[in-house]
């Protein structure tokens, strides 16, 4: 390649300078399209006029659509529902949420360890006062049972050998034939007798009664919440620790229409509760269904950790709608007149 060639590929001086006025034409368009949109968006008096009037406009236009409203039927056209507790929603002094429970939630555990042979209820069930259970395994106390009246019977022979040979001796005592010791140790004899014949019955009536036990009734009107154990489980009234221990209770009872709403009550609202207040209950479940109850229970003890005091609020007319350990809305009512002795 020749020098002439070289010469003609080298670039002049004078084009390597670039133009800065193209540079500037566009920093001047910039800056003057964003002077003209803060000028766009600046705020200005007459725009809050405009936007007041329209406003003012629309609204008297809606008004001279709108129909006018039909008159309010008067409050005895449509009588309120029975269930719902008639009250003003200013009465209401305070609202709370507890938990609907059993007055009563009764646990039956044996009196002694035994095996269950026979239960008769399941969960959801419901019992009567005295209706048989669970029935456990009385096969040893049968045969004590045995045992201790074939001992009886021998003792009540005694005792009347004994009192046969009193009254010979005291007939000879009498005519002088036979001394007034043998007299004495013949009478003797038979209170000898006669005691060990009452501790044998002791012992049966004791055997008789673990028999007894052995029969589990129910101790109330009521439902089963829950059963604890099945037949050939051990049971015990003693927990030995351990989560495959033996079973310490059998079966859970209660009675569904005799319920309360448990409510933990913060100290500042303690002043608004009072025994005897009336109350308006509603499941959160079924909150479309409102109970009358009132303040049956009072805790003596606050709750120190919590800063609460325990209440229960009885429910007056429960029906199958509640379970217990769901919770409800209480609310307590102003003007609550005392609830008589024999309902609380």
């Amino acid at each position: 390649m020749t020098s002439d060639k070289l010469q003609s590929l080298r670039i002049p001086a004078e084009a390597k300078n670039r133009s800065q006025r193209t540079v500037w034409i566009i920093f001047l368009v910039v800056g003057l399209a964003a002077a003209i949109a803060l000028y766009l968006a600046w705020p200005r008096e007459s725009d809050n006029v405009r936007t007041t009037g329209d406003k003012a406009a629309l609204a008297a236009k809606e008004r001279k659509d709108t129909p006018k409203p039909a008159a309010a039927p008067t409050p005895s056209a449509s009588p309120a529902p029975a269930a719902r507790v008639e009250s003003d929603p200013g009465g209401v002094l305070l609202t709370v949420s507890g938990y609907i429970i059993a007055r009563e939630r009764i646990e039956l555990s044996p009196r002694f360890m035994g095996t269950v042979v026979w239960i008769g209820v399941k969960k959801g069930d419901a019992v009567t006062n005295g209706q048989v259970v669970v029935h456990l395994d009385d096969a040893e106390y049968r045969a004590r049972q045995r045992e201790t009246e074939g001992r009886l019977a021998t003792a009540r022979a005694t005792l009347e050998k004994a009192q046969v040979q009193y009254e010979r001796v005291k007939l000879l005592a009498t005519a002088s034939i036979e001394s007034r010791q043998m007299e004495d140790d013949m009478r003797l004899n038979v209170a000898a007798a006669n005691a060990a014949t009452k501790e044998i019955e002791g012992s049966l009536e004791w055997i008789n009664t673990y028999i007894q036990w052995c029969t589990i009734r129910s101790p109330i009107n009521g439902v089963v919440l829950e059963k604890l154990v099945d037949p050939n489980e051990l049971v015990t009234p003693q927990s030995f620790g351990g989560t495959r221990g033996p079973s310490t209770a059998l079966i859970a009872v209660a009675d569904l229409q005799d319920l309360q709403v448990e409510i933990d009550l913060n100290e500042a609202d303690v002043a608004k509760a009072s025994l005897g207040q009336k109350c308006r209950i509603s499941p959160e479940a079924y909150p479309d269904r409102v109970y009358e109850g009132y303040v049956a229970e009072k805790a003596p003890e606050a709750n120190r950790q919590k800063g609460t005091l325990q209440v229960k609020v009885q429910i007056v007319k429960p029906d199958n709608f509640l379970t217990p350990e769901l919770s409800a809305k209480v609310d307590f009512l102003k003007g609550a007149s005392e609830v008589p002795a024999e309902r609380r």
